[in-house]
């Protein structure tokens, strides 16, 4: 349950991320320091909640070529281009979000390849709005046992993350992260220290255990006076993978950094660091969010300079154009569900990666809709879809979940948006649901 003592992000929606790495950069990646009949498809596309195969592509039927245009000749590419709808289907269906699924939330972190955790209480809710019966204890053990760990990953930002994922991911970002720690809210605390002496210092004073944050600023601070200890301990935490200890991630956890412990991710995990490629990562993303372009996976991930690694991979990928005539990869095997397949209304938590996947979200939220959720200051609202778009925001208050939509809704979508709410209601601990009028 939701108490005033672990001041959820639920609680205090509009406030900046706790995490003091969140000081170098904004998560909008502006700034970079079953409702309706699943099994209706478009010809030679397929729909449904379909465990992929190993690498993360979604199974089922290719995409049928398209035919020929008139006068074209024979062996001249034929590029679809694809309507903002049928892009908003098929990230709602690799999201889970057109249909919850019976997949493990494993299975699930898996394919999203991270969820953003800020604040530890949102992950919960983004699983709870995609996996059939989702309990909090889940997600929990996992963080215990060790399968999912929560870190600075994509974009810098704290990620939950599948093990062996973060494992292999974390390298292949790390220049992402350094980028971060070379920022002046870092470079001025750290003037004339030496980068690794720093890291193996901040190491040393770990002593391969799990120390608290606020214990490891101290012992750095020891080490070099007049400087912020504080900010030192979050430039070792970006140079260095270092991984949150599982109460960190527990329900009802607020991640202050006095809260916050950490420990060397190879100590934690019992395995080394083993980079993944870039193509890999591709692959990953585009199972999760394609199809995309290029400056698509740059925001999510935060790299750069990827062009070239997608024009290398363009002999395994399907090419398709957005409406405005940009280029669109995906999957050669992967599915585009029917379009006119109805959307359910889904309550996003903040921060949820839909939001936050693409350089271009048209896709899912309007311009307009996109300023007022995510108003700047590193912050990203708790919306509402209806119909597969951002009609909304959402926010608890002493126990009442308030609605806020941002235009009117027909009778029927006010509804289902309220039968959703109330069926949210006993996982967050609240006791009513309230809706407002369009603002």
């Amino acid at each position: 349950m939701i108490t005033r003592e672990t001041r959820t992000a639920a609680q205090v929606v509009g406030a900046p991320a706790p995490d003091y790495l969140a000081a170098a950069t904004e998560v909008d990646g502006d700034v970079l320091v079953r409702t309706g009949r699943a099994d209706r498809r478009v010809p030679g596309h397929g729909a449904g909640d379909r465990r992929p195969p190993a690498g993360g592509r979604t199974a089922g039927v290719p995409a049928a070529a398209p035919a020929l245009a008139p006068g074209r000749r024979p062996g001249a590419a034929v590029v679809t281009t694809l309507s903002h709808r049928v892009l908003n289907r098929a990230l709602l269906d690799r999201q889970f979000l057109l249909a919850r699924t019976d997949r493990t939330p494993l299975e699930v972190i898996g394919r999203l390849v991270a969820l953003q955790a800020q604040e530890p209480n949102w992950p919960y809710v983004g699983l709870w709005s995609r996996i059939h019966g989702f309990a909090h204890s889940e997600l929990t053990t996992l963080l215990r046992d060790r399968k999912v760990v929560r870190s600075g990953l994509l974009r810098s930002t704290q990620h939950l993350a599948a093990a062996d994922d973060f494992r292999r991911f974390r390298p292949l970002l790390q220049p992402v992260l350094d980028r971060i720690a070379r920022s002046a809210h870092f470079a001025r605390n750290s003037a004339g220290l030496d980068t690794a002496s720093l890291v193996a210092t901040g190491l040393e004073a770990l002593a391969g255990g799990t120390t608290p944050r606020k214990e490891l600023a101290r012992r750095l601070a020891g080490h070099h006076p007049g400087r912020d200890g504080r900010i030192l301990a979050g430039e070792v935490e970006l140079r260095t993978p270092l991984v949150h200890g599982p109460a960190t991630g527990a329900w009802g956890s607020w991640g202050t950094r006095s809260a916050v412990s950490v420990t060397p991710a190879e100590t934690w995990l019992g395995r080394p660091m083993a980079a993944a490629t870039a193509e890999e990562l591709i692959r990953r993303y585009l199972a999760a969010f394609g199809p995309a372009g290029v400056m698509d996976v740059q925001a999510w991930s935060g790299l750069t300079r990827l062009g070239e690694i997608v024009s290398g991979m363009r002999s395994e990928l399907r090419h398709y154009r957005d409406p405005d005539g940009r280029e669109l990869v995906d999957l050669a095997d992967a599915e585009l569900p029917d379009p006119d397949v109805p959307a359910p209304v889904r309550l996003l938590p903040a921060f949820d990666n839909v939001l936050l996947g693409h350089a271009d979200r048209t896709r899912i939220i309007g311009d307009e809709d996109r300023k007022r959720v995510m108003p700047g200051h590193a912050r990203v609202l708790p919306a509402f879809l209806v119909d597969g778009r951002v009609h909304g925001s959402w926010s608890l208050d002493g126990g009442t979940l308030r609605l806020t939509p941002f235009r009117p809704l027909t009778a029927a979508d006010r509804a289902a948006l309220e039968l959703e709410a109330e069926r949210l209601l006993p996982f967050v601990g609240g006791r009513d649901v309230s809706a407002g009028k369009p603002g």
